[in-house]
């Protein structure tokens, strides 16, 4: 990077850790009300520029940070439609918690992966993972996929496919979110998870088939009971 636009980076991450660190509460509407300050400051940056700028706050460790970063480039479409598997690699290193791998998957690596900037191989790669967090982060790329408010527009093969690959894991955070993936496709396209069930339903945690079940015939995971 050139030795301005390091510094305009630099000024730009000081300025959000001291702004962060005043905060009275680091809740989710302050921390987004910051980003959406920011994001209007840098609307007309180059895509390179906000994923450097991510990157950087990433170095600052804290959830807070990574939060920021992620909803930066998500908010920002020159760089979220610029992001290529390197990125990505770069951009999940130490997601070790369901925030971080969640706003990972659903912000930057899902829809990236929707809009085909990212093979197929990288989201494998990860569901066969031997770390539980980028198994997770490879189930749950799969919601935009699906998800109509995250702009999904439906993909039943690309999600089965990876919800194949992890049927037999019993990690909890794994099986929360395979769950997690049907009941999204399920939404859009219902059959094929109703076959996906009826195939597998004996090789599936029983959270899995019981939460899914649930989705297909009441639209709710967990229905009250009457």
């Amino acid at each position: 990077m050139a030795q301005p636009e390091k510094i305009v980076v630099e000024n730009f991450v000081q300025e959000i850790v001291s702004r962060v660190s005043d905060m009275h509460s680091r809740n989710t509407a302050n921390l987004r009300s910051l980003r959406r300050e920011f994001s209007k400051r840098l609307i007309k940056a180059e895509p390179r520029l906000i994923i450097t700028l991510a990157l950087k706050l990433l170095e600052e460790r804290a959830m807070e940070y990574r939060f920021i970063a992620y909803e930066l480039i998500c908010s920002h479409r020159p760089a979220l439609q610029s992001l290529r598997a390197n990125d990505l690699k770069r951009l999940g290193r130490g997601i070790d918690n369901w925030g971080a791998v969640d706003s990972f998957a659903c912000y930057l690596a899902g829809p990236a992966w929707r809009e085909k900037q990212i093979p197929d191989s990288l989201i494998h790669g990860w569901a066969r993972s031997k770390d539980r967090w980028w198994r997770r982060a490879g189930l749950v790329s799969t919601v935009p996929l699906n998800n109509k408010a995250r702009g999904g527009r439906g993909d039943a093969a690309r999600t089965l496919r990876v919800c194949r690959m992890v049927i037999k894991d019993r990690d909890d955070m794994v099986v929360k979110a395979l769950s997690w993936a049907l009941r999204e496709l399920a939404k859009r396209d219902a059959k094929p998870v109703q076959e996906f069930l009826e195939k597998y339903e004996s090789r599936l945690a029983s959270r899995v088939v019981r939460e899914v079940r649930n989705k297909l015939k009441a639209g709710l995971k967990n229905p009250r009971r009457k």
